[in-house]
C-alpha cells in the first residue's frame, strides 16, 4: 500500500497545539505496516479518555479538552485517524473502507496501547469508528460519551444536511478542508486556526482519506458496512454501562441523532444527558471547556467497576 507522510514542519507552531507527538505501527492489511500518530497526556496510572476524531478534523480539535481532562486526573489518548493528522495517509482511495478504519483502531488503542476501562468520547466518525469499538470490545470500555454522531446502518434515511454534504464532498475540485470545519463551527475561527486544520494536507493527493470518508458512511441497506452496524446496534442494545448524550443544538448533521441512543442504549437511562447551546458540528471547538466538563462529572458520577 503506497501512502504519504505528511513532513513534520507542517505541524510547526500550530496555536494551541503543545502536545508531543507519539506513533506505532498497525498493519495495512497487505503486509505492509502504517505509522498512526497518538497523543497521550496526563498520568499514566489516570483513567483514560479516548477522544475519536471526525471528519475532515483531527486530533487538532480536542486541543481545548485536553489541558482540563488533565487537570482532572485524566489520561488522554487522542489518535489520528489513518489518513488524518499526522498518521500516514493511503494514496489510492480504494484502500480506505470504514472495515479497515475500525481494525486500524482496535489494533492500535486496544492491541498495541492495551487500553482498558476506557471512556470513550466520540464526535462525527470518532463515532461511527468508536461505537464499533465498544459493540466489538465491551470489556475495553467502562463509559461512552457519544456527541453529534451516530451508527448509520442505510436502513433510514439521513439529513438533507449530510445528503448535502456528501454530494458536495464527491463532487468539488479541490477539497477545502479548513473552510469545511470552518462552516460547522458557530464561533469564529482565526485564520491561523484554519491554517491548523489544512496543515495535514499539503496537496489534494493527501486528501483521499478526507475526500471519501463521507462516501463511506451507510445511506443504504446493502451498503458493505450496514450489517456490522447492524451488529454493532444489537451489542449496544446489551450495554449497560453508563452512556452519555451530548449533542450541541445548533448542528443540522446530527441533529436529533441522540434519540436513537436513548431509546435503545440501556445505559443511557439515569444519566445526565446535556444539550450542548450555541455550538456547531464540531462543538469541541466551539465548546470544548464546556464538553471536558461534562466529561470531567460523567467520570466522576460513574466509578469504573
Amino acid at each position: 500500500m503506497e501512502a504519504l507522510r505528511t513532513p513534520d514542519e507542517a505541524f510547526s507552531g500550530l496555536p494551541g497545539y503543545q502536545f508531543s507527538p507519539h506513533y506505532l505501527e498497525v498493519d495495512a492489511g497487505d503486509g505492509t505496516s502504517l505509522r498512526l500518530h497518538y497523543l497521550d497526556e496526563g498520568p499514566a496510572e489516570g483513567e483514560v479518555v479516548l477522544l475519536l476524531h471526525g471528519e475532515p478534523s483531527w486530533s487538532y480539535l480536542y486541543r481545548h479538552m485536553i489541558p482540563p481532562l488533565v487537570a482532572a486526573g485524566l489520561r488522554c489518548v487522542a489518535p489520528d485517524l489513518v489518513g488524518f493528522g499526522r498518521s500516514d495517509k493511503p494514496a489510492d482511495r480504494a484502500d480506505y473502507s470504514y472495515e479497515r478504519h475500525v481494525a486500524w483502531m482496535a489494533e492500535a488503542l486496544l492491541g498495541r496501547l492495551g487500553l482498558r476501562d476506557a471512556t470513550l468520547v466520540c464526535q462525527d466518525w470518532g463515532g461511527l469508528i468508536g461505537l464499533r469499538l465498544v459493540a466489538e470490545h465491551e470489556e475495553a470500555f467502562s463509559r461512552v460519551v457519544a456527541a453529534n454522531t451516530g451508527l448509520p446502518t442505510g436502513d433510514q434515511p439521513l439529513t438533507e444536511a449530510f445528503s448535502n454534504w456528501q454530494r458536495f464532498s464527491q463532487q468539488v475540485e479541490s477539497l477545502p478542508v479548513g473552510r469545511i470545519v470552518k462552516g460547522g463551527c458557530t464561533s469564529e475561527l482565526a485564520p491561523e486556526v484554519v491554517a491548523a486544520y489544512e496543515a495535514p494536507f499539503p496537496d489534494e493527493r493527501y486528501k483521499e482519506g478526507a475526500r471519501i470518508f463521507p462516501a463511506l458512511v451507510p445511506t443504504r441497506p446493502d451498503d458493505p458496512a450496514a450489517g456490522a452496524n447492524r451488529r454493532a446496534w444489537a451489542a449496544l442494545a446489551r450495554f449497560e454501562k453508563p452512556f452519555l448524550c451530548a449533542f450541541s443544538d445548533s448542528d443540522p448533521i446530527t441533529k436529533g441523532g441522540e434519540r436513537a441512543f436513548l431509546e435503545k442504549v440501556p445505559g443511557t437511562a439515569g444519566q445526565r444527558h446535556t444539550v450542548i447551546e450555541g455550538a456547531g458540528h464540531f462543538l469541541q471547538e466551539d465548546a470544548g471547556a464546556k464538553l471536558a466538563r461534562v466529561v470531567i462529572e460523567f467520570v466522576e458520577e460513574n466509578p469504573a467497576g
